[in-house]
């Protein structure tokens, strides 16, 4: 009996085994004439999976279901199958990548992409978080790529079959260049995947979105008919009036809780004014950006912070330590509205040097800062004194990106604003 795989056309979770398939010498055979909510009711069909979901493959020896189980299989078919890794620590990075694939990339496109899709109701609270998410998986993900082709080794694995499957409905439906190009070795990584023999072969050719599907409207409630030639009747005794119950309480929707730097008093500097002089400041920078910077600055509203990186001595590939910086700001995002920050590459040669400077509301950095961007305990924070002079002026000449800083090249500057 050959192998079946019970699937729609399309289906990317179809995608990983048949494309394991195509790399292991393994031939499956597509249900023909799938139609989703009808086959996968059928008693055959729930008897080989009885949550009747897709895909399920058929095998002489059973049914297996769930897209990574069916994966691994086709691919053991083929004894020391490449697709595994070649060392027991290449096989635990592939399977590390495939559950960051499942628990990370997944669950994000899902979450932003169904809700417009109107699977599921849409909440822009609901959305945000999932783009929050998913930005922060793609930019650890596009910091590991920086210096690889592949996850693991040196040639596709089973990681990079079952990630590209998760990435394919997210490219293709709703995550487009201006999105995906805060990524780029995520764009490279994936168009490079797509674009290989085997995986063509079972996906065809890919295009990506050129829009984000638009949010659904809501379908009014059809309003009641009005009764027409209504027979007259004896008169009833009037209805009693129906108690409508208050919703219980769990079905009342909470308030989305205010992040605690919104409850701090106002603050006498306008965050948004000192990002637009900064970014209109074209010459004399220092005259104009600068000053301007001190005369708007806040210093029981706002804090600075030095941060300085605890392993310079790993930085010792200059676009490697450049894109460790850029990772870092995209996991940042989340803070936009709370922050501006300059991190600078410093030296000539290696082992370049990582330092820093943010402005945060408040007194502290932010918890939610410290919680959710897991580069943040990589660095170490110094609270700046701005009665020190000498601290003072090197926040101005980091703003300013000064060169030589500190008596070195400087290498690369980002800022975040």
């Amino acid at each position: 009996m050959a192998l079946v795989l019970h699937s729609g056309p399309g289906n990317k979770n179809a995608f990983k085994a048949l494309i394991a398939a195509e790399y292991s010498g393994v031939k499956i055979e597509l249900t023909k004439n799938f139609e989703m909510g009808v086959t996968n009711k059928t008693p055959e069909f729930l008897k080989m999976n009885p949550l009747g979901k897709v895909p399920v493959l058929e095998t002489p020896e059973g049914a297996v279901f769930e897209s990574h189980a069916i994966a691994r299989y086709v691919a053991r078919l083929n004894d020391g199958n490449p697709l595994f890794g070649s060392s027991r620590i290449e096989q635990a990075h592939v399977e590390q990548w495939m559950d960051f694939a499942a628990t990370e990339v997944d669950p994000g496109v899902a979450w932003y992409l169904y809700p417009r899709l109107g699977y599921i109701p849409y909440s822009q609270t609901t959305e945000e978080t999932a783009i929050a998410s998913l930005k922060r998986a793609l930019g650890s993900l596009n910091t590991h790529l920086a210096s690889k082709t592949f996850l693991v080794g040196h040639s596709v694995t089973l990681a990079d079959i079952v990630l590209t499957c998760n990435l394919y409905h997210g490219f293709a439906r709703i995550l487009t260049k201006s999105f995906t190009s805060e990524f780029p070795h995520v764009e490279r990584y994936f168009w490079t995947m797509v674009n290989q023999p085997n995986f063509k072969k079972v996906m065809g050719d890919v295009k990506q979105a050129e829009s984000v599907p638009p949010v659904p409207k809501k379908v009014a409630a059809p309003k009641e008919p009005k009764a027409k030639d209504v027979k007259k009747e004896a008169p009833k005794e009037a209805p009693k009036p129906k108690v409508v119950e208050a919703p219980a309480e769990e079905e009342v929707p909470k308030p989305k809780p205010k992040n605690p730097l919104d409850l701090l008093p106002p603050s006498k500097m306008i965050l948004d004014d000192w990002k637009r002089l900064y970014s209109n400041t074209k010459t004399n920078f220092r005259e104009v950006a600068i000053k301007g910077f001190w005369d708007m600055y806040d210093p029981e509203g706002y804090s600075l912070w030095f941060c300085d990186y605890k392993y310079n001595d790993e930085n010792t590939v200059s676009f490697v330590t450049m894109n460790k910086v850029g990772g870092f700001l995209q996991r940042m995002d989340l803070c936009r509205k709370y922050a501006f920050g300059k991190m600078l590459v410093v030296g000539s040669e290696p082992p370049f040097k990582l330092k820093g400077l943010w402005l945060f509301r408040g007194q502290e950095v932010p918890k939610f800062v410290m919680d959710e961007v897991y580069d943040m305990e990589l660095y170490e924070w110094t609270k700046v004194d701005i009665s020190d002079e000498a601290q003072r002026e090197r926040v101005s000449a980091m703003i300013e990106d000064q060169e030589p800083f500190e008596g070195e090249a400087l290498l690369d500057a980002k800022c975040f604003k």
